[in-house]
C-alpha cells in the first residue's frame, strides 16, 4: 500500500496572511509555487497512491490558520482516499478545546504541529497536555522539522533534539518528523534510530536531489530505512514527482565511485504499511 503521509488542504488565499503569501514566493527558490489545493490535480499526480493523510495548519506567528472543520469537510468528500489530521497552535488560547473537538467530533486521526511557524518548542512543559492526550488516545503527531522560508519563524524551535526530549518523556506516542528535518538530517537520523516510535518523512525533498542523496545516505549508513515514511507535501509538489525524483537519485552518480542508495530499501519505504505503523484504521 502506498500512503502519502504528508499532504495539505487549505483555501488559498483565504487562510493566509498577506505576509505569508509574499514570503511563500521563495519556498522553492526561483520557482513560485501555486498554493491552491485542487483535488483533481492532487489525484492526477497520485494515481498509484492508496491513502493520503491530509491536514491544514495553524500558526498565528507566521500568518497561517486553517480551521479543522475545513479539512474535515474536504476529507468527507473523498473518504475512500483521505485521512484527516487536526492542527494545533498551542501558543494560542483554546488549543486544548480545539484538540478535543478535532479528535472527538470531527473524527481526525492524528495531530499536526508547525513548531517553528508558531514559534513554540514542542518539548515545553506547558504543552505536556498535548502529548498526554496523544498518548491516551493513540494519536500520531506529525511535526514540521527543518528549514522554512518564513523570516519570523525561529529555526531553533524545529531541531530534532527537541523531539528526543519529548520521546524520552512520552515514549508511546508515534511521532513523525517531517522533511528529514533538513538541514538537520544528522540529528534527525540519530533521533529516529534511538526511539522506537519516532519516524521521519521524505516529503518536499526530491527537488534538491544532491542534498537528498546525502540525507538518504546518512539514513542508509545508520541502518534506519525502516524509520522513513513516504510523503509528498502537496501542493508544493506531487506524489508522482516525488517518486520519480527519488528513484532517479542514483543516476546522477554515474561515472563516479560514490556509494549508491539501496533501491530495494527505497521501494520498501514507498510501499510499507504506514497506517499499520501509525495504528490508524484504514
Amino acid at each position: 500500500m502506498l500512503v502519502d503521509v504528508h499532504s495539505h488542504y487549505w483555501e488559498y488565499p483565504k487562510h493566509f496572511s498577506d505576509d505569508f503569501k509574499n514570503q511563500a514566493k521563495r519556498a522553492r527558490g526561483d520557482m513560485e509555487v501555486d498554493l491552491t489545493v485542487r483535488w483533481e490535480e492532487y489525484h492526477a499526480g497520485a494515481t498509484t497512491c492508496d491513502k493520503t493523510i491530509v491536514f491544514g495548519g495553524k500558526a498565528k506567528l507566521s500568518g497561517l490558520w486553517v480551521p479543522d472543520k475545513a479539512v474535515a469537510d474536504y476529507v468527507a468528500q473523498h473518504p475512500d482516499k483521505l485521512i484527516g489530521f487536526l492542527s494545533l497552535d498551542p501558543t494560542q488560547p483554546g488549543w486544548q478545546e480545539e484538540m478535543v473537538e478535532g479528535h472527538r467530533h470531527l473524527g481526525m486521526k492524528g495531530i499536526k504541529i508547525l513548531s517553528m511557524y508558531a514559534g513554540l518548542y514542542p518539548n515545553d512543559r506547558r504543552y505536556d497536555y498535548l502529548w498526554e492526550y496523544a498518548t491516551k488516545h493513540n494519536l500520531p503527531v506529525l511535526l514540521h522539522t527543518g528549514t522554512t522560508f518564513v523570516s519570523q519563524a525561529p529555526l531553533d524551535c524545529t531541531v530534532p533534539r527537541l523531539i528526543d526530549d519529548v520521546a524520552i518523556r512520552f515514549p508511546d506516542v508515534k511521532i513523525i518528523m517531517a522533511h528529514l528535518s533538513h538541514p538537520y538530517e544528522g540529528e534527525c537520523v540519530v533521533t529516529i534510530r534511538k526511539h522506537p516510535n519516532v519516524y521521519s518523512d521524505c516529503s518536499a525533498l526530491h527537488y534538491r536531489p544532491f542534498q537528498l542523496y546525502h540525507s538518504l545516505m546518512l539514513l542508509q549508513e545508520y541502518g534506519v530505512w525502516h524509520k522513513l515514511l513516504f510523503g509528498s507535501d502537496y501542493p508544493f509538489t506531487t506524489v508522482q514527482a516525488s517518486l520519480d525524483g527519488m528513484r532517479n537519485l542514483n543516476k546522477m552518480l554515474e561515472g563516479t565511485a560514490l556509494p549508491r542508495l539501496n533501491m530495494e530499501k527505497m521501494e520498501q519505504m514507498f510501499y510499507r504499511d504506514t497506517l499499520k505503523i501509525l495504528e490508524i484504521e484504514a
